[in-house]
């Protein structure tokens, strides 16, 4: 049985490392006012991928932390997958030259479809990923400050229709609650769209959690704030890798 591969999560905010509790801005957690010192953290920890947000240009609606983005790459060998507020061709420009191996876009599949699946055919499959987040089964936009009305699993399929091989599906009310993933949601996705690149967020809060999603067969699985607040320990991870 093939491990799921533990991605960290590091959300930009003010050029600071922090943590939002379900999406809200105004519960935010600052945890390293400096995240090349997280990512080599990380890497030092024999993690190979990132998954770096910029929360800043979800709220903006244009990349805003490429800087940090590039000064990540730069330090370190992390593959990085990069989101938050990229809507424009000229904003994939700027996050590819700063680093960026792959880029996710959640709210621009949902408004302007169009656009996204020009960037599917222009930048091929493997460099871009689909962001589907919902709460309540629905997809959330605009860094999750709205819910659309857009079912979570047709829109999935609508895009795998289309080549998308990775999706970063997020729980939104299990985001940075602790309290365990969608297990239930996961196994339903896989269950339909077999073979599909999942990758897990939201809830994550323990190295069992972990084995759980490995049980399950989700290939990947995002974590910040069980690594941030010590529910997950870096030398676990880097074992468990091992």
């Amino acid at each position: 049985m093939r491990k799921t591969e533990i991605i960290p999560a590091l959300d930009i905010l003010g050029g600071k490392c922090v943590r939002l509790s379900q999406g809200d801005y105004a519960r935010s957690t600052v945890y390293n006012a400096d995240p090349v010192e997280v990512a080599l953290m990380f890497e030092d920890a024999g993690i190979s991928r990132l998954h770096l947000v910029d929360l800043d240009g979800a709220r903006e609606k244009h990349i805003v932390n490429h800087g940090v983005l590039e000064r990540i790459a730069l330090k370190t060998g992390l593959v990085i997958d990069f989101g938050g507020g990229l809507k424009s061709s000229e904003d994939l420009r700027i996050a590819f030259e700063s680093g960026a191996a792959m880029v996710t876009g959640g709210s621009i599949a949902v408004r302007e479809p169009e656009v996204f699946a020009a960037w599917i055919r222009d930048y091929g499959p493997e460099k871009i990923i689909l962001g589907a987040d919902a709460r309540g089964g629905k997809i959330a936009v605009t860094g999750w400050q709205e819910t659309s009305e857009t079912e979570l699993l047709p829109f999935i399929n609508k895009w795998v229709e289309q080549g998308i091989q990775t999706v970063i599906s997020t729980d939104i009310t299990r985001d940075g609650m602790l309290t365990g993933p969608s297990l239930d949601l996961y196994r339903e996705i896989l269950e339909r769209l077999p073979g599909l690149g999942l990758i897990a967020s939201g809830g994550i809060s323990s190295m069992e959690d972990i084995y759980r999603l490995t049980e399950a067969g989700v290939p990947g699985a995002i974590t910040g704030k069980a690594i941030y607040e010590g529910k997950i320990d870096l030398k676990e991870i880097y074992h468990y890798n091992k």
